[in-house]
């Protein structure tokens, strides 16, 4: 299974259906993409939650006037599939107007962060 994938699709839905909120199952991955997404500006918020044994992660989506903050929410890197990348060939997505979400040695960064550390890794996602 893929968790983090059925997360981006968590969120892709939500904005189609203009949810104000989505619920997903919680991991320290999901969280630390969540807060990646408030730092940059796309969503409004997030709240880990428990149910009993379960934990839950709620975010919490934005909109502008009417209009969803993220166009679209790709999955680059899947289990079947890992895409990795040099620290001198990490590219802007659509010309610096998006983010792109890696896993690298120095944890989750957004494609700006990497370039500006040097640091290559894993591209989990892209958002604009």
């Amino acid at each position: 299974m893929d968790s983090i994938g059925d997360f981006l699709t968590v969120i892709r839905n939500g904005i189609s259906a203009r949810k104000r909120t989505v619920a997903v199952p919680t991991s320290k991955m999901k969280q630390c993409i969540a807060q990646l997404l408030k730092d940059e500006g796309y969503i409004k918020d997030f709240k880990l939650e428990q149910e009993g044994v379960k934990g839950f992660l709620t975010v919490y989506l934005k909109y502008v006037n009417g209009e969803p903050v993220i166009h679209e929410i790709v999955r680059k890197s899947t289990p079947g599939r890992r895409l990795y990348q040099r620290a001198n060939g990490v590219k802007p997505v659509i010309g610096g107007l998006g983010i792109a979400i890696m896993s690298t040695n120095a944890g989750l960064l957004t494609d700006r962060k990497a370039r500006e550390l040097g640091v290559g890794g894993e591209t989990i996602c892209q958002v604009w």
